[in-house]
């Protein structure tokens, strides 16, 4: 497969021409040398004709979407252009609003301020982290069924933060059934391309992944994807509108490094190289999982490169064991009071796993601490999240939140998922998750 981003830009730095345009470090440095803006011949990400369109098709040939678009902005950028295309396609009247697992990344609540649409939220089950949120297809079709007037979108957050992959193929068909599209932010799932199980392949209408988390890219690579089994009479308005949709949310000035990473990853893709290194390291993993689990450890999650231990099990908390972990030269994707997750990909090596099983091995267990992880319970919503954002605001301690409304995010990244979204009413609950996360003050409606 060519590379044709990689190209322009290798023959641009053998040309060793005088380059009078930005960026402003004029190519002084083995990685600034790589580093380019729109000149002539190099091609416009938002509106393509050359190497760029040319670079984006071969995506859209590997990943058998009806488009696959690049982003550099990561699926921040794609999540607000997927739901922007959803929302159009649907033409809901007022605002209108979609079914999402409560689990969602941030850039969900920006997009809903941002396009102003109403959310219902799917909620976890009890026992599971705010993190996560399990969707039984047989549970969406029963509130589909109960609901007088249609979301535009069902959105589903797969694989989660702790690794947990939902049923897509089985969702998608009730999303059929019902004749409501099927968003996925498959943000940490790019990789299951290679596994055959990527949402594109089970149903869903429109896709983000973040290339960047799982795939040899540069941080902010990622792509949108748009399905062959989109609709009929959505493909035209998807295909017509998607780039213009994109730039709405994208920066004029898009990373060519990032570009240069997409460009690449695709030879690499094509050439089976990461696939074979993936299944040796998603085998390795599956064997420290079963060592893991003899050894008394509590593993979370069915994500095939994805290690998430739920700490208190074997008698620490999160924070504890990621410190004895950092002692010992490990550092993880994401701890907090309960769980510790890493993070390993096709350029993990044989010795860093290994590396990762003597470090956790060594750690002693302990007598389990016996306490749940806290769960999140339904909120009222007393205003919309634009209006709350928009309204006058005051910061707060959280003790005095008790019936307050939310105004602005207070969310930490990751997992960069929400306790209580911006226009909701404070309960107790949500006080004491708050308190149980770190968080001290708040702002509030005022």
């Amino acid at each position: 497969m060519n590379t044709p981003i990689c190209d322009f830009i290798d023959g641009y730095i053998l040309e060793n021409g005088t380059r009078m345009h930005m960026p402003g470090h004029k190519g002084n440095g083995e990685l600034e040398a790589l580093d380019i803006t729109e000149i002539e011949g190099v091609d416009s990400l938002y509106s393509d004709t050359g190497i760029i369109r040319e670079s984006e098709n071969n995506a859209t040939e590997l990943f058998d979407s009806l488009k696959t678009c690049y982003s550099t902005q990561g699926s921040t950028q794609c999540i607000k252009a997927m739901l922007h295309l959803a929302k159009i396609y649907q033409n809901p009247k007022g605002r209108g609003y979609i079914l999402a697992g409560r689990n969602a990344h941030s850039s969900l609540i920006s997009a809903a301020f941002l396009l102003d649409f109403d959310i219902k939220w799917l909620y976890p089950k009890k026992s599971e982290s705010y993190v996560s949120c399990t969707i039984k297809p047989s549970s969406l079709d029963t509130r589909l069924k109960n609901l007088k007037n249609k979301p535009f979108a069902v959105y589903v957050t797969s694989p989660d933060y702790l690794g947990n992959v939902a049923d897509i193929k089985g969702i998608s068909d009730v999303c059929k059934r019902h004749g409501v599209l099927l968003l996925v932010d498959n943000a940490h799932g790019a990789y299951l391309k290679l596994c055959g199980k990527h949402p594109i392949d089970l149903g869903a209408d429109l896709c983000c992944d973040s290339a960047h988390k799982t795939l040899p890219a540069l941080t902010g690579a990622a792509y949108l994807h748009i399905s062959k089994n989109i609709p009929n009479d959505a493909r035209e308005l998807m295909l017509s509108s998607v780039k213009t949709v994109m730039a709405l949310y994208g920066s004029t000035s898009p990373s060519f490094l990032t570009l240069r990473s997409l460009d690449k990853l695709n030879a690499l893709i094509a050439s089976g190289k990461i696939e074979s290194e993936q299944k040796r390291v998603i085998s390795g993993l599956s064997r420290l999982k079963k060592r893991l689990n003899v050894c008394g450890f509590k593993l979370i999650g069915n994500e095939k490169l994805k290690l998430s231990i739920y700490a208190p099990s074997y008698g620490y908390t999160g924070t504890e064991l990621n410190a004895l972990l950092k002692e010992k030269g490990i550092t993880v994707e994401f701890f907090d009071n309960d769980f510790v997750v890493f993070m390993l990909s096709a350029y993990t090596s044989n010795s860093d796993i290994c590396a990762l099983e003597v470090a956790l091995t060594s750690i002693p267990k302990r007598p389990a601490l016996g306490r749940a992880v806290p769960t999140a319970c339904k909120l009222r919503t007393a205003l919309s999240i634009r209006e709350a954002i928009f309204a006058p605001k005051e910061r707060i301690r959280i003790e005095d939140a008790l019936g307050r409304v939310l105004a602005s995010f207070c969310i930490s990244c990751p997992p960069a998922v929400s306790i209580t979204v911006c226009g909701e009413v404070i309960t107790q609950n949500a006080i004491e998750l708050f308190k149980y996360y770190g968080t001290e003050f708040v702002e509030v409606v005022k």
